[in-house]
């Protein structure tokens, strides 16, 4: 147990009554609750639909399986990221193309991205990684040029903005993680948010075993083939309070983000990764760049403070060293941030002695 930890989920006050309500109540699948919980998450971030599924993972299958992507089709993404977000390119068939990130942001590289769309290519999955948000300046212009279509592994980035628009607003699709690293969490889950009427039917239709008319409990008949993905009232119940406290939880992270960012800014060993110009960064998690990550790391667990890796380079696991997968590029940015970055405890009970502790021994070790 460690004595300052990476995260620590907050259960506001109601949550505990929110659970037990629904666990009294009988009905414990999706039902209400799931439905009030989409539809405060669809008020916050400004988008015409929400859905509530199992997982980030299950989420962003259901959006490439939404825009028809499958077999024959290849969809771009980053190196630098979590591996589901690979891995669902070739559960539905695609062959998946993994190109570096940049080195400042630790985001995909449009230029490297640009580079490998060919006539097969159908989508992208950039990942606006830790919360940093993702420049739609950009995309949007290879969006339209190439007629591709965007979806966001938003994992990390509720409450990210770009230019004053939420994370969620500006991709075709984005898809939001409810995992307990995250700072709004039901345990697990997903989101998944578009504008698009027609791809949230179908999506809503797929999760629900294919029903014809997801949104209600008549037998309207079993228009395709589906799954169930849904999430449950449970689920939901542990969620709604930090949801309805959204504004307050973003708040808080960001100043405990900005007391690192005054207390780590210029000391020597440490690098501060670059947020997207005209973004505002959800922090999701704090990171840094330093070197002998992996001797600072073990050295600042051994004390009870505990620190982690960023996330995985793709390109370095068999996983991704199969047919089916095209690696694009040398990496080089990618395997400097897996070798080099550091996550460091935010969490929203933190107090500022504790902060002040994590950087006295993490600059000791420097």
């Amino acid at each position: 147990m460690y004595k300052i930890p990476l995260i620590k989920p907050y259960l506001p006050k109601g949550t505990r009554e929110k659970v037990l309500e629904v666990l009294d109540s009988g009905y414990l699948t999706e039902g209400p609750v799931t439905a009030e919980f989409e539809n405060i998450i669809e008020n916050f971030i400004g988008c015409g639909h929400v859905l509530a599924v199992t997982s980030c993972t299950t989420g962003l299958e259901l959006a490439l399986r939404a825009l028809g992507i499958g077999p024959g089709n290849e969809v771009i993404t980053a190196d630098y990221t979590y591996p589901a977000t690979a891995d669902v390119i070739r559960i539905v068939g695609a062959d998946a193309v993994i190109v570096d990130v940049s080195k400042d942001t630790m985001l995909i590289d449009y230029d490297a991205m640009e580079k490998a769309i060919t006539p097969k290519t159908k989508a992208i999955i950039p990942v606006s990684i830790f919360g940093n948000p993702l420049d739609y300046d950009r995309l949007d212009r290879i969006r339209e040029k190439y007629n591709l279509k965007i979806i966001e592994d938003a994992a990390c980035a509720l409450g990210a903005e770009y230019k004053g628009a939420k994370a969620g607003t500006q991709a075709d699709i984005a898809v939001f993680s409810l995992h307990p690293r995250k700072f709004l969490t039901a345990g697990e889950g997903g989101l998944v948010t578009t504008n698009n009427c027609e791809w949230a039917a179908w999506m809503n239709s797929y999760k629900h075993f294919g029903m014809g008319s997801a949104t209600t409990r008549e037998n309207t008949g079993f228009q395709m083939i589906g799954t169930n993905y849904k999430f449950s009232n449970i689920l939901a119940a542990v969620a709604i309070e930090q949801a309805r406290q959204i504004d307050l939880l973003l708040e808080r992270r960001r100043t405990l983000a900005s007391n690192y960012i005054d207390m780590l800014g210029g000391k020597s060993g440490v690098t501060l990764p670059s947020v997207t110009e005209g973004g505002l960064h959800s922090y999701q998690t704090f990171s840094i760049f330093i070197e002998e990550r992996d001797r600072v790391m073990k050295s600042m667990r051994e004390m009870g403070i505990e620190v982690q890796i960023g996330t995985y380079s793709l390109h370095m696991h068999k996983a991704f060293q199969q047919p089916g997968v095209r690696l694009a590029g040398n990496f080089e940015n990618s395997r400097y941030a897996f070798e080099h970055c550091l996550a460091i405890p935010l969490f929203h009970e933190m107090e500022l002695e504790q902060q002040k502790t994590v950087v006295r021994e993490l600059l000791k070790l420097l």
